[in-house]
């Protein structure tokens, strides 16, 4: 009877498909059916196009963990249920199981723990599990909505604060999402996700040291829980304390000797302060520990001077192989064997993991060419001479501020570790203010008023563009180490220099640029941390390039003579005219260090950390041109007449 039902609702399911094949949850439908009608090859086929296709979709490891346990395989389904609940932790199906399979494995402290996480769900309101299970779906805006009528009803409930301080982290709504948290702190001082939630959304809002305080409280509250320590060491790293993180990293070995979240953790503040050896040896007993720790082999690979060995070669193409690798390794993984095929000039077998690594990064990301355009198509046309000429004369008179805008893998490191070796310079980093600024212009209308922010700028009075200017001096002090002047190295501030211009009207601006060809398959090769979701096609970072141009083109036009262009080519071509030019625009004098920056000890946190300790080389002007073949999707986006301006035609 039950066989006729499960029957029919595939058939119901079918059309569905056969109209988009990669709907989400008609594929997850389909392997339930499966599975309980025992066509088991049938439901891990839909269960793999879902993980392809939607590779955070919870209820798809869930229903993977039932299918494993169905055909005896315990071990593997326990991993599918605790990936369940890592990417949805309101599936309480997933934690009863875990408790029942980490029972008979005669783990009881961990089946205890997953019983609790059960027994916590379902003690929850309905609405609140509904609004989980929306958010981890990226169904948000219901979730949203959901939420909001909830706490309407219930204002003050904490756990709903909480969710709906999720969504405004995820909607980019940050001063919301920490007002609720805080407030929500305030009623619960002792619940430690909400400040696990904070110290998150505070780090976003740049508010480093309210974050560090938060990480603090929680780790004087019980100073052996090793994830308290662990969110304390990663929070004295943001602002810069790496001694003291890596004395916490050693506390949490001292007591879990081989985690590997820790060891890479350690390994990347290990590589940030220049200590290479050591960074390697942490990566390296990462892996040993748990091998399918993708974080940890891309860690080696982004030291970017390490060459893998035949056995580690072998070994990442084993786990790629595999079909169990979480999407995240794989990820990792794909990047890191494309890197070790590079090192070995088998160019062919690169790029099909740089290819399959961004394929991957595609998937996730919410990137479009045409709504990058818009944006940028707004700055143009709103950011005019009339505005600079309306605002002149207001804003923060401090000349503090150095920014070096581009795109990434421009070079922009290099003339960073230049600047920062002069006396009256401090590098900091890629610092997000301007952008959280610029959000902060938007405000709420973000979808239903898009170009409310550059618009609003015609409208900030003189007392506002100073509070705006003195608020990012003020808020990026924490980083500087009392040098008078200090750099921020953000590219994507390309986008807003309308914006610095008008609140730091005495901020230097350099545009680090590079051959077209270069500078955008270097960003394809690279897998960042965050953002800069336009590097994982071909095509769109051509299109981001050309775009990219454009409105350089336009603000040399409305503010001329305010930007300086360095080439990286140039700079490698002839290094000591450039360090002069580059000293002389920002009104600094000459001192031999800036000549002599690879000797300049100083942490730096990007992929190119280690090359800029290194003296300049050419090596990599023309990397590129060894992958010419696989590049045509590149060069016909960045377009004939650019390619021959940078001397480099699409022949």
């Amino acid at each position: 009877m039950y066989d006729s039902r499960f029957e029919a609702a595939l058939e119901t399911i079918r059309p569905v498909l056969d109209a988009s094949p990669d709907h989400a949850d008609a594929l997850y439908m389909q392997a339930v059916c499966a599975r309980y009608l025992k066509r088991y090859d049938e439901a891990r086929e839909a269960l793999d196009r879902i993980k392809r296709t939607a590779p955070d979709f919870g209820r798809a490891f869930q229903e993977e963990g039932h299918l494993l346990r169905a055909i005896g395989d315990n071990h593997r389904a326990l991993t599918a249920y605790q990936r369940a609940c890592r990417f949805n932790p309101a599936l309480v199906a997933s934690w009863q199981a875990q408790a029942d399979l980490l029972q008979t494995a005669g783990r009881p402290a961990e089946a205890g723990n997953a019983t609790a996480q059960a027994e916590r769900i379902t003690a929850l309101p309905r609405e609140l599990v509904s609004v989980t299970h929306l958010l981890h779906e990226g169904k948000l805006l219901k979730a949203e909505k959901l939420c909001r009528a909830f706490l309407q009803k219930t204002p003050h409930h904490v756990e709903a604060m909480r969710l709906l301080a999720e969504l405004g982290n995820r909607f980019g709504v940050l001063e919301d999402a920490d007002f609720l948290l805080e407030s929500a702190i305030g009623f619960e001082p002792g619940n430690t996700q909400l400040r696990l939630d904070h110290i998150q959304v505070l780090r976003k809002r740049q508010k480093f040291t309210a974050a560090l305080e938060q990480a603090k409280h929680l780790y004087d509250s019980d100073p052996d829980n090793p994830v308290f320590k662990s969110h304390y060491a990663i929070e004295c790293m943001q602002t810069g304390s790496y001694d003291a993180a890596l004395r916490l990293f050693d506390e949490i070995l001292d007591t879990l000797p081989n985690d590997p979240a820790t060891l890479t953790s350690r390994g990347h503040a290990l590589k940030t302060l220049g200590r290479q050896d050591e960074a390697i040896a942490s990566y390296r007993q990462a892996f040993a520990s748990k091998p399918d720790h993708g974080d940890a082999w891309y860690g080696l690979a982004n030291l970017k001077t390490y060459r893998f060995t035949d056995d580690e070669i072998a070994a990442m193409q084993a786990l790629e192989a595999g079909p169990d690798l979480a999407f995240q390794d794989r990820v990792h993984i794909s990047f890191a064997l494309a890197k070790a095929f590079e090192d070995r000039d088998e160019i062919a077998q690169s790029f099909g993991f740089y290819e399959k690594g961004n394929t991957l990064k595609r998937i996730q990301a919410r990137y479009t060419t045409e709504q990058m355009e818009e944006e940028l198509r707004a700055q143009a046309e709103i950011c005019t001479e009339d505005l600079f000429a309306a605002q002149a004369g207001k804003g923060c008179p401090d000349a503090d501020p150095i920014f070096i805008v581009g795109l990434p893998r421009a070079g922009s490191t290099l003339l960073e570790q230049i600047l920062a070796s002069h006396s009256q310079v401090d590098g900091t980093l890629e610092l997000p203010n301007i952008l959280a600024l610029s959000h902060r212009l938007r405000g709420r209308q973000r979808l239903s008023d898009k170009t409310r922010y550059p618009r609003i700028l015609h409208e900030l009075t003189a007392d506002q563009l100073t509070e705006l200017g003195q608020d990012y001096i003020d808020n990026t002090r924490i980083h500087r180490a009392g040098a008078p002047r200090f750099t921020d190295k953000m590219p994507n501030n390309f986008r807003h220099i309308g914006l610095i211009k008008l609140i730091l009207p005495n901020a230097r601006i350099i545009d680090a640029r590079r051959h077209p060809m270069a500078c955008c398959f270097s960003g394809f090769k690279q897998l960042f941390a965050e953002g800069q979701e336009f590097t994982y096609g071909l095509e769109e970072i051509g299109h981001y390039y050309r775009n990219y141009v454009a409105l350089m083109d336009h603000w040399d036009r409305v503010l001329p003579g305010q930007i300086l262009r360095v080439n990286y080519e140039d700079v490698v071509a002839d290094l000591d005219s450039q360090v002069r030019r580059l000293l002389d625009f920002c009104g600094l004098p000459f001192e031999q260090a800036c000549l002599d920056f690879h000797a300049t000890e100083r942490a730096v946190r990007t992929a190119s950390s280690e090359q800029v300790r290194q003296p300049i080389f050419d090596s990599g002007v023309a990397q590129w041109k060894k992958f010419e073949p696989h590049l045509a999707p590149l060069k016909q986006a960045l377009g004939e007449e650019l390619l021959a301006e940078a001397g480099q035609g699409t022949s």
